[in-house]
């Protein structure tokens, strides 16, 4: 049974050949280096600032350069074999590439930041703990609504983005069933906050005509860019980030959510659905409010019901009861206690998943967000060890 296959099975609610394995990232150079694979965004920062200085600061010939540098088809090559290539190396099954916003879709680019093709201001910093170049949200573009009106729409038929989607499937197939690579894309809440910045967003909530144009607007591109992946011939499935909560419960009131989010999100799944595609949500945070609307949307799969909540309610074990056999759970080790925990703790836990949620399909393992750099390796290769051991169907832990 190949990677997809045994994905897919499993999100259908059937017992694959053994339990399948995701990751939303690995940024982590221990990781990395253990396995013997360069970190996919390194010599970021360095590109950025070598680039600016050989523009002498134009910025508009700046923003050209890094966008026609990062769409050669060896760039794009080289770029989506070292991302499948750790993942293939580590056994996982899963993998995603995002087509929307962040590092590979800048709209603006600076010596050290770049705004995203939805307004998202994001810093390129080098972490000092290890050196490691990664990009973090900083801010919003837009000061106002007038800002939001005048800023280019993306599109989802982007020529970059195509090529991209092309490439993409194109070097899943060079992998013989070893990864299953899907397109992932930001929703349609956490894009429109960060756009603005969450004091911008939070005043602009008081001008409803205005929000329902940008909930709106967010909507339609997001659903136009699922059309677009099953045009460009997604079959499979696509992972949705959207953020909807932190850790003590929703970042705006779930009738808010029920206005204007959760009608898109509904609209989603039921073009997918009738093109056979199945919908994986990623949320952050306890979404415990509002979980009923958004499993009746008919997402296929969520992750990856955070384990650092502050709600007892919001737990993978009562959902899976509630929802077993109707919803696929993707999760749920801990970030924070693969960084701080002992391989111990990490064995008995991930154990636990697979003894309670693996039995009849419906369960993928993966961490409780993704791997950061302050991932002990240990506890990785712990977690990695036990489904590898464990993971096999029947399950049986004895």
């Amino acid at each position: 049974m190949d990677a997809k296959e045994r994905v897919l099975m499993a999100m259908d609610h059937k017992e694959p050949d053994r339990v399948p394995s995701f990751e939303l990232s690995i940024d982590n150079l221990k990781i990395c280096e253990h396995f013997g694979q360069e970190y996919v965004f390194q010599g970021l920062v360095k590109s950025f600032k070598d680039t600016y200085e050989l523009c002498d600061g134009d910025l508009e010939t700046f923003t050209s350069t890094i966008l026609s540098a990062t769409e050669t088809r060896s760039y794009i090559k080289n770029t989506l074999k070292q991302h499948l290539n750790l993942y293939q190396k580590i056994g996982i099954d899963l993998s995603v590439v995002p087509f929307t916003g962040y590092i590979l879709f800048p709209k603006y680019c600076f010596e050290d930041y770049f705004i995203d093709e939805f307004g998202r201001v994001f810093d390129l910093r080098r972490n000092p703990a290890d050196m490691m170049d990664i990009a973090y949200y900083k801010t919003g573009h837009f000061n106002n609504f007038e800002e939001y009106e005048a800023f280019e729409p993306p599109d989802p038929k982007e020529k970059r983005r195509e090529k991209y989607f092309k490439a993409m499937k194109k070097i899943e197939g060079q992998y013989e069933g070893n990864v299953c690579v899907i397109p992932s894309m930001w929703g349609i809440f956490e894009p429109t906050w960060q756009s603005f910045g969450f004091s911008t967003f939070s005043k602009l909530m008081k001008a409803k005509k205005k929000m329902e144009k940008i909930f709106n607007d967010r909507g339609q591109f997001a659903l136009s860019l699922v059309e677009t992946f099953i045009e460009w011939g997604e079959d499979g499935a696509i992972l949705i980030y959207d953020d909807f909560g932190y850790k003590s419960g929703l970042l705006m009131g779930p009738r808010l959510f029920k206005d204007y989010v959760i009608p898109w999100i509904d609209r989603i799944c039921t073009l997918a659905h009738e093109n056979g595609v199945k919908i994986i949500l990623h949320s952050c945070g306890d979404i415990f409010e509002i979980f009923d609307d958004l499993v009746n949307t008919g997402i296929d799969a969520v992750h990856p019901i955070e384990p650092t909540t502050s709600n007892p309610e919001y737990d993978i074990f009562k959902l899976n009861q509630k929802y077993q056999g109707k919803l696929t759970f993707i999760g749920n080790v801990s970030p924070q206690d693969l960084a701080n925990k002992t391989p111990k703790f990490i064995e008995k836990y991930t154990l636990k998943l697979i003894e309670e949620l693996a039995p009849g399909g419906g369960f993928i393992l993966s961490s409780g967000h993704s791997i950061n750099p302050a991932v002990k390796l240990e506890n990785y290769l712990k977690m990695q060890q036990i489904i590898e051991q464990y993971g096999s169907y029947p399950i049986d832990l004895r």
